[in-house]
C-alpha cells in the first residue's frame, strides 16, 4: 500500500516537471474582479484543491469557468476580497503564485491545513441536543485540556466538531496514549447520552487535516443528508438542485440555484469530489444575491448518474452541503485574552440564559481568543431582549454590543425558529468585541 502510494507520488512529480502548472493573474481585463487562470496537468481532486486554496485566502469567487476534459486542467476564476474589491495586495498575489504555480512542491498545499505538532486534534460526531457542548467543555476542563481551536457544525439533528486541544499546564499537544484514550472514552459517553439510535464517535486524528473539508466528510459519512420528517424542516426554503443526464456526451448535468454566501463553491465542489464525481466542465455565477452553478460530471468510473436512486442521493447530498454552513440567529463575535477555564465559564453563562449555538468557530491567536458563533433560544422560541440583557449583565454591559433594535431582534429571531436542538453554551471569553443580528450564510 505504501509502496504503491510512493509510486503514485513520484509519477505525479514527474508529470508536474514535464507539465508545470501555469498561473496568470490579471487585474486589467475585468473592471470589478481579479481574474486568475490556472492551467495544469489534470488529476482527480485538483479543482477542489484550487478552490480550497482561494477560499482559505478569504477570497470571494464571483465567477468561474471550468474545463478539465482530457489530460489538462484549465480554469478561470474571478475573485475579490471580502469587501468586493480587486485583489491588489502583492503579498497575497505572490502567495497565490507560490501555492498554485510551478514553484509549489505540490498543488495539495493549503493555507487551511495546519501542522499538528503543537496540539492534538479530536473529532466529535453525535446527535445534537441542548447543552451538548456544555457537557463536552466540562469534561475537557476536568481532564485539564484547553481548546485552542474548534469548528462546530450542526445539521438535521446531527452535530460534528473538530477541536484542537492542548495540555492545560504545558500548552503542548497531548501525546500520552492512556490519557488520550481516557479523553476519547469520556467524550464518547457524553455524545452518546441516552440515545443509542445512531453511534456517537470520538476520534483522535493524528494527521493534519483541512477542518472544513473534514467536517463535510464526517457529516456525509454520518448520513446527515437523510431528511428528518418534521413540519418546520419541510417549510424551510431549500436550495434548487437538479441532476439530468446528457446522453449524447455521457455527462450528468448538475445545476444549483440558491442564495449566495461565502464558501458556497468550496462546499459543493468538496461534496462532489468526496462522492467520487469528476467535474469536466462547469460555470459559476455568483455576482448577485443568488448563485448559479452548472457542472457536467461523471463518476470516477467514467459513467454518468445511473439511476433515480443515485440522482436523488446526489441532490440530497448537495442540499446538505449547502445547508450545513447556513446559520440563523444572532451572530456573536468575541475577542479577549485567552485563559484557563474560559470555555467552561462561557458555556455556563449561555446555559443559564437558555441559549444554544448552531455553529461556532473558535481560534486562538497570539494568546487571544477570537471566536464567532450563532445563538438561538434552546426551546426554539425567539431570543428575548431580556435574555440579551441578562447576558450583558453577566459578561459586562460595556463590552457586549447588540446591533439593531430589540424589535428587529424579535422579528429576526421569529424567522429562525427550528425544531432541532443545537449546541448549547459554547465558546470562550468574558468580552465580546462585536455582537450582530443577522441571518448568516458565512
Amino acid at each position: 500500500m505504501s509502496s504503491s502510494q510512493d509510486m503514485d507520488d513520484e509519477y505525479e512529480k514527474l508529470i508536474r516537471r514535464m507539465n508545470p502548472p501555469r498561473v496568470v493573474i490579471d487585474n486589467e481585463t475585468c473592471k470589478n474582479a481579479t481574474v486568475i487562470q490556472v492551467d495544469s496537468a489534470n488529476k482527480h481532486g485538483i479543482l477542489l484543491e484550487v478552490v480550497q486554496i482561494l477560499t482559505d485566502l478569504n477570497l470571494v469567487i464571483t465567477k468561474a469557468y471550468i474545463s478539465s476534459d482530457g489530460g489538462w486542467f484549465m480554469d478561470v476564476f474571478n475573485v475579490t476580497d471580502q469587501d468586493g474589491n480587486k485583489v491588489t495586495n502583492e503579498e497575497v498575489l505572490d502567495y497565490i503564485q507560490k501555492l498554485l504555480g510551478p514553484d509549489s512542491a505540490s498543488i495539495t498545499r493549503s493555507v487551511g491545513v495546519l501542522p499538528s505538532s503543537d496540539y492534538t486534534s479530536i473529532e466529535l460526531l453525535g446527535r445534537d441536543r441542548p447543552g451538548l457542548l456544555s457537557e463536552v467543555s466540562a469534561v475537557l476542563a476536568h481532564l485539564k485540556c484547553s481548546v485552542v481551536n474548534a469548528e462546530v457544525w450542526t445539521h438535521n439533528t446531527r452535530a460534528a466538531a473538530v477541536m484542537h486541544i492542548t495540555d492545560q499546564e504545558s500548552g503542548r499537544a497531548i501525546v500520552d496514549p492512556e490519557r488520550l484514550a481516557r479523553v476519547e472514552e469520556l467524550l464518547r459517553n457524553v455524545l452518546r447520552g441516552s440515545n443509542r439510535s445512531r453511534e456517537a464517535k470520538t476520534v483522535v486524528a493524528h494527521n493534519a487535516t483541512h477542518t472544513e473539508r473534514r467536517l463535510h466528510q464526517m457529516m456525509f459519512a454520518d448520513r446527515d443528508y437523510e431528511r428528518v420528517d418534521d413540519d418546520e424542516s419541510e417549510e424551510r426554503e431549500r436550495p434548487n438542485v437538479s441532476v439530468v443526464n446528457w446522453y449524447d456526451k455521457d455527462y450528468s448535468m448538475v445545476t444549483i440555484r440558491c442564495k449566495d454566501r461565502p464558501k458556497l463553491l468550496f462546499d459543493t465542489i468538496c461534496t462532489l469530489t468526496d462522492m467520487q464525481y469528476v467535474v469536466f466542465h462547469g460555470s459559476v455565477d455568483a455576482e448577485g444575491t443568488e448563485a448559479y452553478q452548472e457542472y457536467y460530471v461523471r463518476h470516477v468510473d467514467g459513467s454518468p448518474v445511473k439511476s433515480d436512486a443515485e440522482r436523488q442521493r446526489v441532490i440530497q447530498c448537495l442540499e446538505a452541503a449547502i445547508e450545513r454552513r447556513v446559520s440563523e440567529g444572532l451572530k456573536l463575535e468575541l475577542c479577549t485574552a485567552d485563559r484557563v477555564g474560559l470555555l467552561s465559564d462561557v458555556t455556563r453563562i449561555f446555559r443559564e440564559n437558555g441559549l444554544t449555538v448552531s455553529r461556532a468557530e473558535v481560534t486562538t491567536r497570539a494568546g487571544n481568543a477570537v471566536n464567532t458563533f450563532y445563538v438561538r433560544d434552546a426551546s426554539g422560541y425567539p431570543v428575548d431582549a431580556k435574555t440579551i440583557e441578562s447576558i450583558r449583565d453577566a459578561i459586562g454591559q460595556t463590552i457586549l454590543k447588540v446591533k439593531g433594535t430589540h424589535k428587529e431582534l424579535k422579528q429576526a429571531s421569529q424567522e429562525s425558529q427550528s425544531s432541532s436542538f443545537l449546541f448549547g453554551g459554547l465558546f470562550k471569553s468574558r468580552s465580546f468585541c462585536n455582537f450582530s443580528l443577522i441571518r448568516s450564510y458565512s
